[in-house]
């Protein structure tokens, strides 16, 4: 490891206990604030030269960015006349352009080569998250726009993520990107959809406008990276390094922005949110893995199957409920799920990384 990556860890582990200091000895909770997000960046970036940190880089920018948000709410609020609330969706649409720059014919082998897979993939996505949303919102007796979002973070298309967890995992990387790629395409019916048929008792659903802003914030940046990949890719190669680190950028101070507009609902609501979000998130693992088994598909499959189930597009979510003017509200459970669905996914994916995969033995071969 090199000298400067040591000095950088431990300069985190020093910031680390004086954020610890203060709050034994200081009982001052808000002036750790700068230790904190000290330490988590130093770690950051520190972490680099240790493997088995580096791997974590994305999920410690996560946990940096809800500490700025969280400790130092009033620099992302507004200035002046300007909300910062305004940048959530250009973010999500630069995310997606992103992603489109990415995209090409290949992303949709996937549903020849593999379609039951993909079918399972799709329906296990839209089916157990939005009912289980549904089901957390009405047990936690959340208030409705609260409970809402809870059903929206359920209802959208699972996220850019899961493709880099599912590689990390040694899952099957393919299907990842087909079941991500086409979900995101459903998403302008689907997600409306499912938001008038179960969040439709919590809060005022208009179809069409959300069906109109899914489209502007994902579909037309999609489509802007497609023509960018197709015309002029080739002579842009940089753009394959680049976006992928504008995308990760935006993803962190999106998270700055919308934590820090709900931060004052967090505090009073946090905790029992972030108890639903745990439970919504890890059914969805368990039960995404489970609806692969037992349609009898290999480990690799189900696995990719679980986090695209498990995973969530938190961005879009944000985006939908800034656009109902309830960013507060409705996007408070984006805010908790971001940090949770990263920290959750990296982990289960590190886990499933050092489990060997076993043979599939087909058993009426060795009946024989």
């Amino acid at each position: 490891m090199k000298l400067s990556y040591k000095l950088l860890l431990g300069s985190a582990a020093i910031l680390g206990l004086l954020a610890i200091g203060v709050l034994i000895f200081g009982n001052d909770l808000p002036a750790t604030g700068p230790f904190v997000i000290g330490a988590l960046v130093f770690l950051a970036i520190g972490g680099r030269g240790t493997p088995r940190i580096r791997q974590l880089a994305f999920t410690i920018w996560v946990f940096a960015a809800v500490a700025v948000g969280m400790y130092f709410p009033q620099y992302f609020q507004r200035i002046g006349d300007f909300k910062f609330t305004s940048l959530i969706v250009p973010l999500i649409q630069l995310i997606m352009f992103s992603m489109g720059t990415e995209m090409s014919l290949k992303d949709f082998e996937g549903v020849i080569k593999t379609p039951k897979a993909v079918l399972i993939g799709l329906v296990s996505h839209f089916t157990i998250m939005p009912l289980v949303g549904v089901s957390l919102a009405k047990g936690f007796g959340f208030p409705p726009e609260i409970a809402a979002g809870i059903v929206l973070i359920g209802s959208v298309p699972s996220g850019v993520t899961s493709n880099v967890l599912a590689f990390i995992a040694k899952a099957n990387m393919p299907l990842s990107i087909t079941i991500a790629t086409v979900s995101t395409l459903m998403a302008p019916i689907m997600t409306p959809f499912l938001m008038k048929i179960l969040a439709g008792q919590f809060v005022e659903i208009d179809f069409m406008k959300m069906m109109l802003h899914v489209v502007e914030i994902i579909l037309l940046p999609i489509a802007l990276g497609l023509i960018i990949n197709r015309l002029i890719r080739k002579g842009m190669k940089w753009l394959q390094t680049v976006m992928p680190i504008v995308s990760m950028c935006g993803v962190l101070m999106m998270l700055i922005v919308i934590v820090s507009s709900g931060r004052d609902a967090l505090l009073n609501i946090g905790p029992l949110l972030f108890l639903a979000s745990m439970i919504h998130h890890s059914t969805g693992y368990l039960l995404g893995y489970w609806s692969g088994r037992l349609m009898g598909l290999d480990e690799p499959t189900c696995r990719t199957i679980s986090l695209e189930v498990g995973m969530q597009n938190g961005g879009l979510a944000s985006g939908i409920a800034l656009q109902m003017g309830k960013v507060a509200t409705v996007g408070l459970a984006s805010a908790i799920s971001v940090p949770w669905m990263t920290i959750s996914g990296s982990l289960l994916a590190n886990w499933w990384r050092n489990q060997s995969i076993k043979e599939e033995v087909n058993l009426e071969e060795a009946g024989r």
